[in-house]
């Protein structure tokens, strides 16, 4: 079993930064792949990046790719996410989840692939 718990997320302006963090119990947190994904209202869950157990790969969706970078402390039993050059379109409830690490990227991008799920921080981006 692993708890997750979000924070860091807040209102932001465009082009600004915000890094969110996920907070992990349980000892097996090296365990697991860590993915971030985003809900806008209205709008379906979507994958937004993902970190092998031992952080030696990573995954982007097209549309954050070169502005968020995912890291992980497994020291800590912590994921980030640092956002940078944020846009309006940001803005969503963000979640992170923890999942399967035996797999190839397409399993990673799938919201079914993931066990855990926190609780979901804010981030709003103002134009």
């Amino acid at each position: 079993q692993v708890q997750l718990v979000e924070s860091g997320g807040g209102l932001v302006q465009a082009g600004g930064s915000l890094r969110l963090s996920c907070a992990a119990s349980g000892r097996t947190f090296s365990s697991y792949t860590m993915g971030w994904f985003r809900q806008a209202p209205g709008k379906e869950r979507e994958f937004v990046a993902a970190i092998s157990w031992s952080g030696g790969s990573t995954y982007y969706a097209d549309s954050v790719k070169g502005r968020f970078t995912i890291s992980r402390d497994n020291a800590k039993n912590t994921v980030y996410l640092q956002m940078n050059s944020l846009k309006p379109k940001d803005t969503a409830v963000y979640y992170c989840a923890a999942g399967h690490p035996l797999g190839v990227k397409e399993n990673f991008l799938s919201p079914v692939w993931y066990d855990y799920w926190g609780q979901g921080t804010q981030v709003t981006v103002s134009s």
